[in-house]
């Protein structure tokens, strides 16, 4: 890894010499169109996914509202923000359903939106991961700019909407508000801003049990700048971002670890009862035996070729040097933790949706080919395009499994 991948480049944006006249509304939209462009194509795309979704519903006799804004782990936090903790469901011997187990963000801000607006849960739940998908989307693209260009950037935040499980960023889940404080946080990594990478990275870790990939990146590369530097002209700001990047992971973990009587241990417990745990993959490849022998339902099927696809573009983003340190260690870990997590196999793709920079390569090679043939380009994105709203309707109203 090269400094020159870790050290600021020059603003993408120009920023005006003092005592210079402002740039006209004009400018500023012009400079804006590409960002509205990808953020307009984004929501194109997930809200095709809603419609999608809709019809489906119909179909089946249920309501797209009660899909997309109460389903499954939806409703634990829905219940953590209008009751707190203090839930727990035996669900069969040796498994423990308990609400510690779901971080407290986003359950706090569906509380504080609801003391505001006149909306249900389901529906505040969906308004927080509508409203965190679209920052999540411009922070994407911000990086894809920093990185490369601005046509990879608005491919980058095209597929990160297109993903086969990315009908979850219209869902009342976590995974938008994890995306978007990591990409902001990540972004602030890129640009020398250590203070906003740390504060963010907290917040990042605060809100799903991943989320210290974030906080894991701000220190692997705060660690590199050091030793790089040899720990001389080392801003104070470097040190506190790196001080509060982990705080928000390992202050909920602590204080569930105080409720259950073992500090540092206590979280961990409530994993295990819910059957998750860390076995360095030993659950997973079972899985994979069964499959690979018995045959298993369509969804295990997909869920194994995209985690054999995330694992060849984390090889392709390292070979091709497509991205810099921090992004690395960020997808890194959510690939270690997906990997070797013993757990429901289904909800892996969920676990990866927040890992965009495997994404990078996609970007790249996409750019390259609408350069040179646009109609193959056309051709794949809308194949993608296809198979994400196909497979995501069919994982919401159809399969009956949670994600």
């Amino acid at each position: 890894m090269t400094q020159q991948q870790l050290d600021p480049a020059p603003a993408t944006v120009p920023v005006a010499e003092p005592g210079a006249e402002p740039r006209p509304p004009s400018a500023r939209l012009r400079a804006a169109a590409p960002l509205l462009t990808a953020l307009g194509l984004f929501a194109v795309v997930r809200l095709t996914g809603v419609v999608a979704m809709t019809v489906a519903a119909s179909l089946t006799g249920k309501r797209s509202g009660t899909l997309l804004g109460r389903s499954w782990d939806s409703l634990w936090y829905l219940r953590i923000a209008a009751n707190g903790y203090g839930r727990s469901v035996h669900y069969k011997p040796g498994i423990i359903f308990n609400d510690l187990a779901f971080f407290p963000l986003y359950p706090g801000l569906v509380r504080a939106v609801r003391t505001v607006l006149p909306l249900s849960g389901g529906a505040t739940g969906m308004l927080i991961a509508w409203t965190a998908s679209l920052a999540a989307a411009a922070g994407i693209y911000a990086i894809g700019v920093r990185l490369h260009s601005r046509p990879v950037a608005v491919l980058m935040v095209l597929l990160w909407g297109l993903l086969p499980h990315s009908v979850i960023l219209t869902m009342a889940y976590t995974e938008p508000l994890l995306t978007a404080f990591a990409a902001w946080s990540l972004y602030a990594v890129l640009t020398g801003r250590w203070i906003w990478a740390g504060t963010l990275a907290s917040l990042a870790g605060v809100s799903r049990p991943n989320g210290f990939a974030v906080a894991a990146a701000v220190l692997v590369t705060a660690a590199y700048e050091v030793i790089h530097k040899r720990g001389r002209n080392v801003s104070h700001r470097l040190w506190t971002g790196a001080a509060i990047a982990p705080l928000g992971w390992t202050g909920y973990v602590l204080w569930v670890g105080v409720q259950r009587g073992d500090p540092l241990g206590g979280y961990f417990g409530v994993q295990r009862d819910w059957g998750s745990r860390f076995d360095f993959g030993v659950g997973a490849l079972r899985v994979v035996r069964q499959l690979l022998l018995k045959g298993d339902p369509f969804v295990f099927s997909v869920t194994l070729l995209i985690v054999a696809a995330a694992v060849l573009l984390f090889a392709l983003l390292i070979a091709e040097r497509a991205a810099p340190l921090p992004l690395i260690v960020y997808s890194g870990v959510l690939l270690l933790i997906a990997l070797g997590g013993a757990g429901f196999f289904p909800s892996k793709p969920r676990f990866l949706l927040p890992a965009f920079p495997l994404l990078l390569p996609l970007a790249l090679a996409l750019a390259r080919t609408a350069k040179a043939r646009p109609r193959s380009a056309l051709l794949v994105m809308g194949a993608l395009a296809g198979l994400s709203l196909t497979y995501g309707t069919y994982l919401v109203a159809f399969a009956h499994r949670p994600l």
